[in-house]
């Protein structure tokens, strides 16, 4: 049994500058970086807001509400992205002397998703006059005709793909717009929202708005933190500007000067804010912040990344911290039904359909696109987990594999087969549905079909992609330092993984299901590793005594103590 890898391609490196290491700038072109300039991650190097279509407008509509004091609110998502988002929206605003603000995020029970005819009557009922979206907004057409009708203007700020349709708004700004000639096209909501705070404030400071109200001119560099946050949460690919944005905002969280309520969810995980690194983002506050949209209310994670005070923001990240925990339990026994669903229908390797649907009426809403994540994980098949909405109606969350663009192939799944999907949004690798429960099973025949005349001919196993194996001299602390440095590591531009046959000296559970080993390199280096959720069939077994490992070169910080391990991604005996 060996582990099924594939080793990275590099580009050409074009650049006379050979100052880089020389596994790091083999690892930096095997990512389509083939020059140092695509490395800088200064400010200045970030793309200018003038380049976001709409944008003129849309600091048009937002600064003359702002200078009047008409009240703006914004409409948020229910994620880390939306969350972060609207907190941004909110604290910006404010140091820009906005009096009149407030943020509505739909509970994902009782609205759904987005800018929802229901949710323009709740924000008009409270006053607004301006409606702000942060994260959502560009599928929402019955929403923005609602809002027109109320008499409110509209400013929408997205990331999503845009339909056939645009809705009817004052200003839209997403950099994925017809003819927006904005560099990065993967900017997260958070990084849309960003931009268009950078711009406001230049806006205002142009027309001498801040000397007039005897303001300083806000540094929204402050605010940073909140959007590498929400950009690594929402799992959108690492091109150069969203690096930038990330490395920025770590930095500030590192150096301790992030919100309080960030730094209250790194202390409630156990984590330490200067060594904090990108995929902490992703696996240790994301999930936290998303906790609360997916059980609750997401109020309480804005809350928290809004206060200001410690004490308030600590009590807020232990509620968020529970919530998780409830939210894992919630989704391991979730996954186990689904996996004995699976099982039920007795699905080999090769007879494994090209697409998976999953529906269970008594899932939770707010977990079912984890558990998608999950089943697709484990199959290498693109995934939708259903649970029941209201009425006939059920709710879907989407997750693929590299090479299929899940929001793509469901619309042309309602091209093909109208009615049979009442809306759909989302990504490339995430998205989101909703359908009567009536037409679950023409929909799931419908998925695999297209699924599979857009899969055909592709091997639907996981792959591991390594970027070689290292030499003893590269298997050391100072190189896993060097690694950490190079980041911010993420989607599309991953963490270097390596591979390698070790000799397996000593091997022990640790928790439930994690493997700790001691190892030996050929090159003759003892080396501490770990496997986290090993198959218990498999693993311990005292008979292995040589194994091959994919994995990664993790710095272990334990009572002052700074070792070198390997986090080993996937293993098999040898």
């Amino acid at each position: 049994m060996t582990l099924n890898i594939q080793y990275r391609q590099a580009q050409p490196w074009l650049d006379d500058d050979n100052s880089l290491h020389p596994r790091l700038q083999q690892i930096y072109a095997c990512r389509g970086v083939n020059s140092v300039q695509q490395l800088q991650r200064s400010t200045k190097d970030l793309a200018h807001y003038q380049r976001l279509k709409g944008m003129s407008e849309a600091v048009k509509v937002l600064g003359d509400a702002l200078m009047q004091g008409r009240k703006v609110v914004i409409i948020g998502d229910f994620d880390a992205d939306g969350a972060t988002s609207t907190a941004l929206c909110m604290l910006a605003l404010k140091r820009m002397g906005a009096r009149q603000i407030d943020y509505l995020v739909p509970n994902r029970f009782d609205f759904g998703y987005g800018l929802s005819p229901q949710i323009v009557d709740v924000a008009h009922q409270q006053g607004a006059q301006l409606l702000l979206t942060v994260d959502n907004g560009i599928a929402c057409l019955a929403g923005a005709t609602r809002a027109q009708e109320l008499g409110m203007q509209l400013l929408i700020t997205d990331h999503h793909l845009p339909g056939a349709e645009l809705p009817v708004a004052d200003a839209i700004v997403n950099p994925n717009l017809a003819g927006c000639e904005f560099p990065s096209k993967n900017l997260a909501g958070v990084g849309v929202a960003f931009y268009l705070m950078l711009a406001l404030c230049r806006h205002l400071q142009e027309l001498g708005w801040f000397e007039q109200q005897q303001m300083s001119v806000p540094n929204l560099a402050e605010l940073l933190d909140l959007v590498a946050l929400g950009t690594v949460a929402d799992v959108v690919q690492l091109d150069q500007n969203n690096r930038i944005l990330v490395h920025q905002g770590l930095q500030r969280i590192r150096s301790g000067r992030c919100r309080p309520g960030i730094r209250a969810m790194v202390e409630v995980a156990n984590r330490e804010c200067g060594q904090i690194v990108a995929s902490d983002l992703g696996f240790v506050l994301g999930p936290r912040l998303n906790a609360a949209g997916r059980l609750d209310d997401m109020a309480m994670g804005i809350e928290c990344l809004l206060a200001e005070e410690e004490g308030k923001a600590r009590r807020m990240a232990v509620e968020l911290d529970c919530l998780n925990r409830e939210r894992r339990e919630i989704e391991s026994s979730m996954q186990s039904e689904a996996l004995k669903t699976l099982e039920m229908l007795s699905f080999n390797e090769q007879a494994l359909p090209a697409g998976l649907v999953l529906y269970q009426a008594d899932w939770h809403q707010g977990v079912i696109g984890i558990l998608a994540g999950r089943i697709k994980e484990r199959y290498f098949r693109p995934t939708i987990a259903f649970a029941h909405q209201d009425d006939n109606i059920v709710k879907g969350s989407a997750r693929s594999i590299p090479g299929l663009h899940i929001r793509d192939l469901l619309e042309e799944i309602n091209s093909r087969y109208p009615g049979i999907i009442d809306k759909f949004g989302g990504h490339a690798m995430a998205a989101g549905l909703s359908l009567s429960v009536d037409k679950l099973s023409a929909f799931e025949q419908v998925f695999v079909q297209v699924a599979g005349e857009w899969l055909e001919g592709r091997q639907l196993k996981g792959e591991l992609l390594s970027d070689g194996q290292l030499a003893s001299t590269e298997v050391s602390l100072d190189f896993a330092q060097l690694l950490k440095e190079s980041g911010p590591w993420g989607q599309g531009f991953e963490e270097p993984l390596f591979d390698g046959e070790f000799e397996l000296l000593d091997q022990r559970l640790v928790g439930e299901k994690h493997l700790k080993m001691m190892v030996k390199h050929p090159g003759g280096q003892l080396l501490d590793a770990i496997a986290f959720n090993v198959d218990l069939a498999v693993w311990p077994n005292r008979q292995i005594k040589q194994v091959q490992l994919a994995y990664k070169l993790d710095i272990n910080h334990f009572r002052g103590k700074v070792s070198l391990q390997l986090l080993v991604e996937a293993l098999a005996p040898l």
